[in-house]
């Protein structure tokens, strides 16, 4: 099983993209659970949910980043104050 393409998480929407990072949260959680009760086989799926919740945060960092960036480049500049 390859790791996920980060092209996968920038096409989905802002709710998408928290549910998905909760989910996501929620499968290491119980991937944790299972490796404290030994049940846990598949050890390969801690890497691939924890790059998964890192690619996550970034597209979710990077939109946030991007809206704080948008009103000051739309916002008009004031005259300075002329000194005499």
């Amino acid at each position: 099983m390859p790791l996920p393409k980060i092209e996968d998480a920038r096409s989905l929407s802002d709710q998408e993209l928290a549910d998905a990072i909760l989910a996501a949260k929620r499968e290491l959680f119980d991937l944790r659970m299972q490796q404290a009760t030994r049940r846990l086989e598949k050890s390969h799926l801690f890497k691939h949910t924890r790059h998964r919740i890192s690619q996550l945060m970034t597209v979710e960092r990077e939109r946030q980043l991007a809206a704080a960036a948008e009103p000051s480049a739309t916002e008009v500049p004031q005259p300075d104050a002329q000194e005499e």
